[in-house]
């Protein structure tokens, strides 16, 4: 259910800003990254929801957000992107947060 609900308020804000396109006319390998995304997002739920039946919520929501970091490790190793001093702040706030809530 929260698939459709996403989908068709993406698809809203895809009309809404005039930005549609055919969908024959996006390229094989941009198919590939969106069904790969997807298909983590979905095993990411899982696991979330497993976590959750498993452990407590105020355990494992802080470790999900975890992932605010990862993603800008990656950014900065592969994608080449630069963080400000203040943004590496906000990752390490995050990191220690998530760890600090993760083992009270």
């Amino acid at each position: 259910m929260r698939t459709i609900v996403i989908l068709l308020a993406a698809a809203g804000i895809v009309v809404a800003t005039g930005h549609w396109q055919d969908p024959a006319t996006i390229s094989p390998r941009t198919w590939t990254f969106l069904i790969l995304s997807g298909l983590a997002t979905g095993f990411s739920w899982l696991c979330y929801f497993r976590a959750l039946k498993l452990g407590e919520a105020s355990k494992v929501a802080p470790i999900d957000k975890l992932s605010v970091v990862l993603v800008a490790i990656i950014a900065v190793l592969f994608l080449g992107e630069r963080l400000s001093l203040a943004g590496w702040a906000g990752v390490t706030m995050i990191a220690g947060g998530a760890i600090l809530l993760s083992l009270s």
